[in-house]
């Protein structure tokens, strides 16, 4: 490993949230710049949703390469950018920003972080092996089914405890009828014939509800994932590795989406590899 420094001419990146406390970025792109030896520095600030705007504009000022956006500013993001990538329009919401010659470029890199964990974490998991059941309907859920409909999955059901969130989600994204939504209560009949099963909601992540979801009716080839990563192995995860289905955690999504990011403002791929994720899952 290179000596990391910092110096004078230093490119700087960021993460603006509000908290962004609980962040694990700075961690992240941390253990990159001082793996590559990079004269860098990765930075959380605490911006207020008022103030948000002006901050992020106040960052082409200052100099900075770029900055990650979290909770709540995505959506606001897309809005303050110069420009914005046709994914992060789709998304509906801005994660990554990347300035150049003072012009804030806006992505959103949270689908190809869903779907390189996969690759990553199931290599033998296809597209077109079959149905993929999505629970959820938040910001998160939009980015999985962006980046499964863009993979070429056959068919996808939508399942949300709110059903109109859902059929409001379904009619942005399905442009050839690909996305079917279904009843809360249907959800374990949605099941059959799945080759893929994708938690979206917080149900299971710690200090939440459970989930509550029989595996009866999933095929035992299905590949089941949860985007939550704490616990690591959510209760989903654990019930569907008791049945004998392939499971991916969720870390790998948020070790992926930060990939691209960090190539535009270090100018370095970095690699997603178990040294990043004990780094990562420190406490």
């Amino acid at each position: 490993m290179k000596t990391h420094g910092l110096s004078g001419k230093a490119r700087v990146a960021a993460v603006l949230g509000w908290p962004v406390s609980h962040s694990r970025s700075p961690r992240l792109h941390g253990h990159w710049l001082r793996r590559y030896g990079i004269d860098g520095a990765y930075v959380p600030l605490p911006v207020r949703p008022e103030a948000f705007p002006r901050a992020l504009r106040a960052l082409a000022d200052l100099g900075f390469a770029g900055c990650n956006v979290t909770v709540p500013h995505k959506e606001a993001a897309l809005a303050a950018c110069d420009a914005v990538s046709d994914t992060a329009r789709a998304i509906g919401a801005v994660n990554t920003v990347v300035i150049r010659d003072g012009r804030l470029l806006g992505d959103n890199s949270d689908a190809f972080g869903f779907i390189e964990n996969l690759r990553q974490g199931a290599p033998d998991w296809r597209p077109l092996a079959g149905p993929a059941v999505v629970l959820g309907a938040g910001g998160a859920a939009r980015a999985v089914l962006h980046a499964l409909l863009q993979a070429g999955v056959p068919e996808l059901r939508l399942v949300n405890r709110t059903r109109a969130r859902a059929e409001e989600l379904a009619a942005a994204l399905d442009r050839d009828g690909r996305l079917k939504v279904g009843d809360w209560d249907e959800r374990e009949a949605l099941l059959e014939g799945a080759a893929l099963l994708v938690n979206t909601t917080a149900l299971g992540m710690s200090g939440q509800p459970p989930l509550e979801l029989s595996l009866a009716r999933l095929p035992p080839e299905a590949q089941v994932t949860d985007i939550v990563y704490s616990p690591l192995e959510t209760p989903l995860l654990a019930k569907a590795l008791a049945r004998g289905n392939p499971v991916v955690d969720g870390l790998g999504m948020l070790l992926h989406q930060a990939r691209l990011g960090f190539r535009q403002w270090f100018g370095t791929e970095p690699e997603v590899d178990a040294a990043l994720r004990r780094a990562v899952l420190e406490d």
